[in-house]
């Protein structure tokens, strides 16, 4: 018992660990084959350059990265993260740019300036786990607004803020991750982008836009920012833990002139400064280092890893199971075949060696609950193979457990390169193949605990109405692949 439960603020009475956290020690384990976590490949770097660098930093000019600074971050590093962001088409200037202890400290600066308890922020469904923490923190509440394959929907995200002002409320701000979207793998369409901002500009609505993926598609040139279009209504955040490393952590903001200086004097407040140590290194990195070509090298690997999921995906998921076709990034989100639950399902999975994030860790309101993330970042093609035949053998079993067919069919050959996603058109089929060779595990308590509270929020959904109750996972018009 806690003596201190009755002493704490409410807000940290309504504070709890993520899905993702969660499941961190049931994933680590070397038997699991994690799909789980979305940890950058960091071991692609030229690890040896890296230390070199470091040491030379200390020698060179230890007495000023081992010195305070000041919480707008390195002068010079500010400098470069214009040069970085000018690949989106963002032209600002580095009096414009706030360092932060990653882009997580970022949405939590931006939410504490800006949310009282009771404020409405607007989110994507789903939604950034790591971005609905920091609004619980603050006691905002969260509203979805539905996406597709196309990304955040504009009619959709119309409706929300009139029915918000019908009721006599008013969102304080939009948060979006328009590009490789964590959890869901979409991206929001060069058509759509300028008539959200519209939508946005005419209600008077700031829009946060989340961009850690943004240098990461798989073809063509870098999607053009959103405050490429709207410096004085979007507030940009990145970080240089998906293109660099994230045990740097290093993020930032950029904001018009009378946020950013809020968001200072916030730091100020949060963590005096920011690591001097960190900046300058990444600065060093940013300045000496071709990071370019290894942006293509990360790339490349990414790659290769979503074509081996998706290929996997495609020969041996249970064919009612539906699944999103990233251009970039590090997830794919995928649908589970009507009446199974990813939560109450997790426990079967670990003992057949596979974890993975359910869906209801990325709502705010119980959704998800027929959905699960998969992330292709870490493991290596034969790895992620593996994990995805064994998830398949774990759907393959709910489905019969709950009457379906029973047939088990050999994969089939690979279906070539990854092309466009393809329809949902009903088949009366189910092929499946279950999991080889996998024994039987004990399941923590932890992710046993996972799976009752997720029962729970099965029924609440289940039994939930009104227009948000239809939209669980992406919106039902998306197109998606399928067996």
């Amino acid at each position: 018992m806690d003596p201190f439960v009755n002493d704490y603020a409410s807000r940290a009475r309504a504070m709890v660990a993520s899905e993702i956290r969660g499941l961190f020690a049931v994933a680590a384990r070397p038997e699991i084959v994690s799909l789980a976590g979305g940890m950058p490949y960091v071991s692609a770097l030229p690890l040896d350059i890296v230390g070199d660098m470091a040491g030379r930093l200390i020698a060179g000019r230890g007495a000023a990265a081992l010195q305070y600074c000041t919480a707008h971050g390195d002068p010079g590093l500010r400098e470069q993260i214009c040069e970085v962001m000018e690949l989106e088409g963002i032209h600002a200037h580095p009096d414009d740019v706030v360092v932060t202890v990653g882009s997580q400290q970022a949405l939590d600066l931006v939410t504490r300036i800006f949310a009282d308890p009771g404020d409405v922020i607007l989110a994507e469904g789903p939604s950034y786990v790591g971005a609905l923490g920091a609004f619980t923190a603050y006691q905002a509440d969260v509203v979805h607004v539905p996406m597709d394959n196309a990304g955040l929907i504009p009619e959709a995200l119309d409706e929300a803020i009139r029915r918000l002002a019908a009721d006599g409320r008013r969102a304080k701000f939009l948060y979006t991750v328009p590009n490789f979207h964590n959890p869901a793998g979409v991206t929001l369409s060069a058509q759509r982008r300028g008539r959200i901002l519209d939508i946005c500009a005419s209600a008077g609505l700031l829009v946060v836009e989340d961009n850690p993926y943004g240098l990461l598609g798989f073809a063509g040139e870098p999607l053009r920012a959103l405050r490429a279009d709207d410096a004085g209504g979007v507030v940009y955040l990145g970080t240089f833990s998906k293109t660099f490393a994230p045990g740097v952590r290093v993020g930032w903001a950029v904001a018009p002139p009378a946020i950013r200086d809020k968001l200072v004097l916030a730091a100020e407040s949060a963590v005096l400064c920011h690591s001097s140590f960190a900046q300058l290194l990444v600065r060093e990195y940013l300045c000496s280092q071709p990071w370019r070509d290894q942006l293509k090298v990360f790339r490349e690997i990414y790659r290769e890893r979503r074509d081996a999921m998706l290929d996997t995906l495609g020969a041996v998921m249970p064919s009612r199971c539906q699944w999103t076709r990233p251009a970039g990034g590090f997830y794919v989100w995928l649908g589970l075949p009507r009446g199974l639950d990813a939560k109450a399902m997790l426990p079967d999975a670990v003992s057949s060696r596979v974890a993975y994030v359910p869906g209801t860790g990325f709502y705010a309101d119980g959704q998800g609950a027929q959905h699960l993330r998969l992330s292709y970042c870490f493991p290596d093609p034969d790895r992620i193979r593996e994990g995805v035949r064994r998830l398949a053998g774990v759907v393959a079993a709910q489905i019969e457990l709950r009457g379906g067919d029973s047939g088990v069919r050999q994969p089939r050959a690979s279906a070539g390169p990854v092309g466009p996603a393809r329809s949902r058109a009903a088949g009366p089929s189910r092929r499946w193949r279950d999991g080889q060779g996998a024994s039987t595990l004990p399941v923590p308590a932890s992710v046993t605990r996972m799976a009752s509270i997720g029962q729970v929020d099965a029924a609440s959904s289940t039994a939930s109405s009104g227009p948000t109750s239809a939209c669980t996972g992406l919106d039902r018009s998306s197109s998606f692949s399928r067996k």
